[in-house]
């Protein structure tokens, strides 16, 4: 009780003052209805803002699940666009029978463990053999851009290997010239690999496209890879070496997109075969 007392006589003439205040602006308010309703019209202007601050913010915690849900959407077109692309091929051809699915078939993945300080780095996806995920899928931001490979699957998760992974190796090719080349990394910067053996008969210069090339069995032809930063001719003179920038920020991954070409069982089954009939003790 003391201290109540003593609080209130510390600070009598801060109370004094907003009571004085608050019975002024009750009388001001009530002076006329013109008052009123600017009051009024400053209450609700007041409220609609707390409410707005509300929404945003709740709108803003809710645009991870709202990516998600896009990101299953855009997959979901790339498989109807696939299927579509492969009938109008067939369809071109006058072909009397066509495929029931295109080529490749998408899904989506969540990253849930990302390295980039290693000289092997690998990725690990939240979805795995349940979700129809499996070996030699490619894995591509959601733009469209080159991140690897899926290498091993669990039943609920999968690891691919990054393209910042010195064992990691695709085909790239200049867009708009066709002439390929190797991707691997060097092992040092997270935000460039290197491209071998392009010929030295490419029409290459600085800031040109390098994408996959469409000799390679995981990715799609066009998948991009990045932008020509510098290149010379090795030392014999007979190609060039490419410094790309990488255009996947693998930094940053949260949501990725795999790719798995159907078609891949049998193309090794085909290789396998004609390895076995060309072998000597054939």
């Amino acid at each position: 009780m003391y201290r109540l007392l003593e609080f209130l006589r510390s600070t009598y003439v801060a109370l004094l003052f907003i009571v004085i205040e608050a019975v002024a602006i009750g009388y001001y308010a009530r002076s006329s209805q013109f008052t009123q309703a600017r009051i009024l019209t400053q209450s609700n202007r007041l409220v609609g803002s707390i409410h707005g601050l509300f929404r945003n913010t709740r709108h803003f915690f809710s645009l991870p699940a709202a990516n998600r849900e896009l990101l299953e959407r855009v997959v979901s077109l790339e498989n109807e666009l696939s299927l579509y692309r492969e009938q109008a091929i067939y369809a071109a051809l006058d072909t009397l029978e066509s495929p029931l699915a295109g080529p490749y078939q998408y899904a989506s993945a969540r990253v849930v463990a990302n390295s980039i300080n290693k000289q092997e780095n690998f990725i690990t996806l939240n979805k795995g053999l349940d979700y129809g995920i499996s070996p030699e899928m490619a894995v591509v931001t959601p733009t469209g851009e080159m991140v690897g490979y899926i290498a091993s699957c669990s039943d609920r998760y999968s690891v691919a290997v990054s393209i910042l992974n010195t064992s990691f190796r695709a085909s790239g090719e200049v867009v708009g010239d066709g002439h390929y080349g190797a991707i691997h990394w060097d092992g040092f910067d997270a935000g460039h690999v290197s491209m071998s053996d392009l010929s030295k008969y490419a029409q290459i210069e600085r800031g040109d496209t390098i994408v996959s090339a469409n000799i390679s069995n995981y990715f799609p032809a066009g998948i991009r890879i990045g932008t020509v930063e510098s290149f010379e001719l090795n030392e014999t003179r007979t190609a060039y070496n490419v410094r790309v920038r990488l255009a996947a920020d693998m930094t940053a991954l949260h949501d990725v997109i795999l790719i798995k070409n159907q078609d891949l069982d049998e193309l090794h089954l085909l290789n396998a075969n004609v390895q076995d009939n060309s072998s000597p003790n054939n």
